[in-house]
């Protein structure tokens, strides 16, 4: 056997081996009914978007990247820290007449089920589904 696969194997399972787990995928359309996903978003292209009235319909948000979407702000998520099946982030949110720092956490359930928990309010949390889009 030549140096370099030798090499590569060995490096392969020192990164299995020493590999965090892997964080929770965050990414997608999520709402409080998965039963609206059609009426609450849109996709155009790759692109999804709050459908006009979503909110008549549910309340939810979007995660793509570093990037937190709801009907009325737009988040970038500045810090982002795993705590077990907890995701705690502090994302700078605009509104049409504001600027703020908020934190958002989410618990995973399952891959397409989180629970948005308010760290600071025990045993207040608002289970979320993602939306196949």
């Amino acid at each position: 056997m030549s140096r370099l696969p030798r090499f590569v194997l060995i490096a392969f399972v020192a990164l299995m081996l020493g590999a965090p787990a892997a964080a929770a995928d965050l990414s997608g359309a999520w709402t409080t009914d998965a039963s609206v996903c059609g009426k609450v978003f849109v996709k155009s292209g790759a692109r999804v978007s709050f459908a006009k009235d979503a909110e008549l319909s549910g309340s939810g948000f979007i995660i793509e990247g570093r990037e937190i979407r709801g009907p009325a702000a737009t988040c970038r998520i500045k810090t982002s820290k795993e705590d077990g099946a907890v995701t705690h982030m502090i994302a700078a949110c605009a509104t049409d007449i504001m600027l703020s720092d908020v934190q958002f956490s989410v618990r995973s359930i399952e891959a397409d089920k989180v629970a948005r928990i308010f760290p600071n309010m025990e045993g207040m949390e608002i289970p979320y589904y993602r939306c196949p889009m």
